[in-house]
């Protein structure tokens, strides 16, 4: 096995090799604005750390989210490209499952990103390996007094400190752990999801209203 995992769904552009057993390279960049920029050749610099090719590559894993709509789309496209050119699985993992994985808790937590527009994009765990909500979007002032009462992780926690009392790291996700996740998934027999996108919201571009339509003569 040798999994290429990565995940846009952040302003972290991350990318890592897991042979089945460990992490073998991994890179990790936050900058929001340069995901497609910045993916590729995190890509080539994995590989070439690892000293492998990317033909050698048995399978994808990409984090579907739930982050905005231009960064995730890099990523997700970028794995179904792959999986096409090379014929191998492409899997998908929520990037919450990532955050949360990293975390280590053995305890119920709850991780949170930064969702914008003074959201964020967050679900309940009771450890490190199990989701007990489906992921959600809400304002940080929203979320129940029982949620923001807990331990949090990730940026959004740690942006709205005022609200998530006990926020830790880790803040971004990292690729590494979206693989270590899926080595272990697979290896238990799993069936991991197709790679689709959770949004959770629509895109900030809109058509304009009273927009005429032109049609031909």
């Amino acid at each position: 096995m040798l999994l290429l995992a990565l995940d846009t769904a952040t302003p972290a552009v991350t990318v890592a090799l897991h042979d089945g057993t460990s992490v073998v390279a991994e890179s990790s960049q936050v900058d929001a604005r340069r995901h497609g920029e910045l993916l590729l050749p995190a890509v080539d610099r994995v590989l070439a750390e690892a000293g492998t090719r990317l033909d050698a590559v048995t399978g994808v894993v990409v984090g579907v989210g739930p982050g905005p709509y231009t960064g995730l789309r890099v990523g997700l496209m970028t794995a179904d490209t792959f999986g096409l050119a090379l014929g191998v699985p492409v899997h998908g993992l929520c990037t919450l499952d990532g955050l949360a994985h990293a975390s280590g808790l053995d305890e119920p937590f709850v991780v949170a990103t930064d969702a914008r527009r003074k959201e964020v994009y967050w679900a309940r765990y009771d450890n490190a390996r199990t989701r007990v909500t489906e992921p959600a979007v809400d304002r940080p002032a929203e979320l129940p007094a029982d949620v923001t009462a807990l331990p949090a992780v990730g940026a959004g926690a740690l942006l709205y400190p005022g609200t998530f009392r006990d926020a830790r790291d880790p803040e971004h996700v990292s690729a590494g752990a979206l693989a270590s996740l899926a080595a272990e998934r697979l290896a238990a027999g799993e069936e991991l999801p197709a790679p689709r996108p959770l949004y959770l919201r629509r895109p900030d571009a809109q058509v304009p209203k009273n927009y005429k339509v032109v049609t031909p003569k």
